[in-house]
């Protein structure tokens, strides 16, 4: 259960075509991803999967069955939003049961799911406290549990982790992913941070304007992206991109290097430049390099104890057979 295609989706709001001709096959049980930058659409079609828009053509199917014109609350699926959307007067328990209670559950039915719920969300503890003496990620949690009694064939996730600081996103990022894993049940997740989109997805669908750019497993878009928006969309810090005459040396219309495959060195290199902002987190140190003649700025992952400072020359030597090719059109090339 969980399987969900897309045929031809369109949408359009009045004369603006905001998702143009799209297909999509996500597969029982996946980890998908939405990702790209604001306004791409993704969370659009979230909607349009879960029916809380109506699509202007094409067909959505789930598990084999026609759902295109089949009312939210009636095609098993269960959405949990950026805002937690719990009711503030009710207990938690209250909260996780309420679904239920309008499906018409006995109480014993109700109990059992809720605590069951709760023991996979480690909530067991504060079942009996309302949403106001929770923190924001137990409030998540919470919402996540409502879904979790439904027992849908599918969860769709709309920036969930908004709402919260650092620490509790990747926390949170982390519970998700062993609740998944636990459930083994479809989740569709929408996101504009590639971080999350790489470390929690088996399969990331990059969209930008309303078009899929390319799907595949995080390792398939990091190491083989299929165009420039891809490559320098996808990776933190994000690829550098080179045009001009250092392209034209490798026979195509942009090279692309990621900061951690190239060296940094006092005395000799490839590309000769001066050190602007160094950030320094420990374990890696992101070094912006200006003045090379390549492009503005060039990002460099080092070590941790690379001792370069606001001014000094480097030189920056890429690994040759990590470049990335591509075309005037800006597509990959093999």
């Amino acid at each position: 259960m969980g399987q969900i295609t897309l045929s031809k989706i369109t949408k359009q709001f009045g004369d603006v075509e905001v998702i143009p001709p799209l297909d999509l096959e996500i597969g029982e049980g996946e980890f998908v991803v939405f990702v790209g930058p604001s306004g791409c659409g993704k969370s659009t079609l979230l909607r349009l999967i879960a029916g809380l828009e109506d699509v202007s053509s094409g067909e959505v199917r789930i598990d084999g069955r026609d759902a295109t014109g089949v009312p939210p609350a009636k095609r098993g699926l269960a959405m949990v939003f950026q805002s937690y959307a719990l009711y503030p007067h009710m207990s938690v328990r209250k909260n996780i049961a309420f679904p239920l209670r309008m499906a018409g559950l006995s109480q014993a039915e109700q109990d059992a799911k809720v605590t069951a719920a709760a023991k996979v969300l480690n909530l067991t503890d504060y079942l009996d406290r309302r949403p106001g003496q929770l923190s924001g990620g137990q409030r998540q949690r919470v919402a996540i549990g409502r879904a979790i009694v439904r027992e849908p064939s599918a969860f769709l996730f709309d920036e969930p982790l908004s709402n919260l600081d650092a620490a509790l996103r990747v926390n949170m990022r982390l519970e998700i992913s062993e609740l998944h894993n636990s459930l083994k049940t479809t989740m569709i997740y929408v996101t504009h941070d590639q971080v999350e989109a790489m470390t929690m997805a088996d399969k990331i669908v990059v969209l930008q304007a309303g078009r899929i750019e390319q799907v595949g497993s995080p390792l398939e878009l990091y190491k083989s992206p299929r165009n420039v928006f891809v490559a320098g969309f996808i990776g933190s810090p994000k690829m550098n991109l080179l045009g001009g005459a250092e392209a034209a040396k490798h026979g195509c219309a942009t090279i692309g290097i990621r900061p951690e495959h190239i060296a940094v060195s006092r005395e000799a290199g490839v590309w000769k430049g001066r050190v602007g902002v160094s950030e320094h987190l420990g374990s890696d140190t992101f070094l912006h390099v200006h003045d090379t003649g390549l492009t503005e700025v060039m990002t460099v992952r080092a070590g941790g104890e690379v001792d370069a400072r606001h001014g000094d020359t480097v030189w920056l030597s890429p690994e040759m057979d990590k470049l990335h090719r591509f075309d005037a059109k800006g597509l990959r090339i093999a």
